[in-house]
């Protein structure tokens, strides 16, 4: 289980062979990595459902290989609060033929081996050792659109590297080109690689292409967004790596592929990707402004244990973190679930949800 989704799994992935199973998506969100907040937010899990199965269609529609394979009709997909695993009953469909909004996506099962560690040094050699012919990429490939207040790139780079004179300014900065990075992700504090060390980290998989996919996943949603009416500013994607032999899903020709790089996870939602309508954004990057703003000691508190953590080169910061998060008011959850819901109406160009128009979801967030 992740922090905002689970696993039900058919048939697990072995050395040789991808498995079958499904997401549940939870509206459960996370932020600075805290993992499960204290409030749900309705309509969220459905409407980055939605959104994915969206995008994977569209990646396929452009012959870009994904590990997707509809969403389920017919099931609740509601993860119960004791754990258990989710329903798994439900026909598999593409997203024009679920009446209701989806809240389970089926997907092939790659293997995520064990990434042995001492402290905060990781055994990337014993991850691919055991990772046999298919595996998930233990990376996030970023790109970037723009350098929205928020992005970590901020604290990272100097203004002057992107023409800049000066501090940062107090609104976004679009980029000429878009900027592709790579971090961690299977490490408990992620962290930004430079190339060499990227390309270590992701084995067998090509690094060129990994950005090669990345840049055009970015395109499609880039295009998409702007039909919405929404400008897309930044997201990330993540992988897996077959190794011929290893598919059970033959591509669209019908003929196996050797060494492929597929889109796995979930692609261009509110949680994955910052997207921004009239100067307002439009993704999870709101509440986490929010929490900034209204919760400065939680959000220091954080800090100060990632920190300390790295002082004592320990992997695990959440138990040196002195403050736990405040609930949301409820008028922000309801604000919240407007955007998640509206912002997927306006990007799917369908009434999927029963939601307000985009311009007044867009309005009220404004004065969260």
């Amino acid at each position: 289980m992740t922090s905002v989704k689970e696993f039900v799994i058919e048939a697990a992935a072995t050395p040789s062979a991808l498995g079958r199973g499904r997401f549940a998506f939870t509206d459960d969100y996370s932020v600075f990595d805290w993992g499960k907040m204290p409030d749900p937010i309705p309509g969220k899990g459905a409407s980055l459902c939605a959104m994915g199965a969206a995008n994977f269609e569209l990646l396929e529609a452009e012959g870009v290989p994904t590990h997707y394979r509809g969403v389920v009709s017919g099931a609740s997909g509601t993860p119960r609060a004791n754990g258990e695993a989710v329903d798994s009953a439900g026909e598999v469909v593409p997203l024009a033929e679920a009446d209701e909004p989806p809240r389970q996506m089926a997907i092939d099962l790659s293997r995520v081996p064990d990434l042995p560690h001492e402290g905060r040094t990781y055994d990337y050699d014993a991850f691919h050792d055991a990772a046999g012919g298919n595996y998930v990429v233990p990376l996030e490939i970023v790109f970037r659109n723009t350098i929205p207040v928020g992005s970590s790139l901020r604290s990272r780079a100097d203004p002057s590297e992107f023409g800049l004179s000066g501090s940062w300014p107090d609104e976004p900065v679009d980029l000429p080109t878009p900027l592709v990075e790579f971090s961690t992700k299977f490490e408990e504090s992620d962290r930004y690689l430079d190339r060499a060390e990227a390309d270590r980290i992701a084995g067998a998989a090509d690094i060129d292409e990994l950005e090669r996919v990345a840049r055009q996943v970015n395109r499609l949603v880039t295009e998409r967004a702007d039909e919405a009416g929404l400008k897309h500013e930044d997201g990330k994607i993540e992988c897996i790596y077959v190794e011929s032999g290893a598919s059970e899903t033959p591509r669209a020709n019908g003929d196996a592929v050797s060494g492929e790089v597929r889109v796995a996870d979930v692609v261009g939602t509110f949680d994955e990707n910052r997207f921004s309508h009239d100067g307002q954004q439009v993704s999870k990057e709101v509440v986490r402004q929010y929490h900034k703003r209204e919760q400065p000691e939680w959000v220091a508190a954080v800090d100060e244990a990632k920190e300390r953590a790295k002082r004592e080169d320990v992997a695990d910061w959440r138990d040196r973190c002195e403050r736990d998060p405040e609930p949301l008011p409820e008028g922000v959850v309801e604000a919240m679930s407007d955007l998640y819901t509206a912002g997927a109406n306006a990007y799917l160009d369908r009434d999927l949800f029963d939601a307000p128009s985009l311009a007044d979801a867009v309005e009220r967030a404004r004065g969260i």
